[in-house]
This record gives structure tokens, C-alpha cells and sequence, in this order.
């Protein structure tokens, strides 16, 4: 089994900056795809950012420029910096990872969520 743990979430104003963390830990043999998806009250849940194992990004239009998404392989963890943060990027943030537990069994899991809020 494996676990994804999210950290980093909080209150800010708009403007300023978080940073989220993802600690993915248990049955690793590797990770391949690892990204942050968000979901607003009311709304679908989204894609943010997404990284490959190949260290390939990409993003949702409404977060370029402002977001960047990195990994650390060696501590199998994910990363967010948000800056410019603006009051529609309130939501509750998920991390998300493909997993390889061995050779042949690949699952995808899910972080619990961070909630993310910020004012005006």
C-alpha cells in the first residue's frame, strides 16, 4: 500500500505565495507521473500541474506563469510553489501519483487533500 501525504496548505491574501508538499511513502519500486489536481466548492476537481519521471511538465492555463511544479525523486516527493496567488485559486488541493509497487502492478493513488484559501 501506498501513501500520499499533503502538507503546505493555509490562508494567504491574494498576491502572496504557498508552497505544497506531497510525501508519497510505503510499497515504492518507483513513481512515474505524479500531479496536483484541485477541486472549489461545487465544482469538478482539476488539473493543476502534472510532472513525469522524466521531469516533463505541464499546466492549466489559469496557473501558468504563476505555479511551478517540481519533484524530488531520491525523497519521493512532490512540490507546488504558488505564487500570485488570486482568490479563485481557493480549493482544497490533492496530490495524485502513479506508483509502481513492482514490475508489473502499477496503481494510482491519492493524497487526503490540503485546503488552500485565499481572501481578497
Amino acid at each position: 500500500q501506498v501513501r500520499l501525504v499533503e502538507s503546505g496548505g493555509g490562508l494567504v491574501q491574494a498576491g502572496e505565495s504557498l508552497r505544497l508538499s506531497c510525501a508519497a511513502s510505503g510499497s515504492i519500486r518507483s513513481i512515474g507521473t505524479m500531479g496536483w489536481y484541485r477541486q472549489a466548492p461545487g465544482k469538478q476537481r482539476e488539473l493543476v500541474a502534472n510532472i513525469r519521471s522524466d521531469a516533463n511538465t505541464n499546466y492549466a492555463e489559469s496557473v501558468k506563469g504563476r505555479f511551478s511544479i517540481s519533484r524530488d525523486n531520491a525523497k519521493n516527493t512532490l512540490y507546488l510553489q504558488m505564487n500570485s496567488l488570486k482568490p479563485e485559486d481557493t480549493a482544497v488541493y490533492y496530490c495524485n501519483a502513479q506508483v509502481w509497487s513492482s514490475s508489473v502492478t502499477l496503481n494510482n493513488y491519492w493524497g487526503q487533500g490540503t485546503q488552500v484559501t485565499v481572501s481578497s
